[in-house]
């Protein structure tokens, strides 16, 4: 049993920031890989950033890196996903999810999920 809370999400404005959190309950986090996957409406669940168990290392696409930085915090059993410079095209409900597979940017690999957090981001 996993439980997953995804939080952070709201209204801003192009250019600003929003730190999302993702927080457990049952396993501690750090038996886990965690994820960050976006969905916009009539698109696909697409691949964010991913952690490893320790945080050591983390997985992303290069279209991501430099503004999204995934980090966690185990003491706290929490995931973080601090976004910066966003854009309307952020737009989208994110999600936290956890799994055992670190280098995969599949959903389907993710059997543990939040409920989501809304982010939009206006012009």
């Amino acid at each position: 049993q996993v439980s997953l809370v995804d939080s952070g999400g709201g209204l801003v404005q192009a250019g600003g920031s929003l730190r999302l959190s993702c927080a457990t309950s049952g396993r501690t986090f750090s038996s886990y890989v965690g994820g960050w996957f976006r969905q916009a409406p009539g698109k696909e669940r697409e691949f964010v950033a991913a952690i490893s168990r320790s945080g050591d290392s983390t997985y992303s696409v290069d279209s991501m890196k430099g503004r999204f930085t995934i980090f966690r915090d185990n003491a706290k059993n929490t995931v973080y996903l601090q976004m910066n410079s966003l854009k309307p095209e952020d737009t989208a409900v994110y999600y936290c999810a956890a799994g055992s597979n670190f280098r995969t940017r599949r959903a389907e690999d993710y059997p543990y999920w939040g409920q989501g957090t809304q982010v939009t981001v206006s012009s």
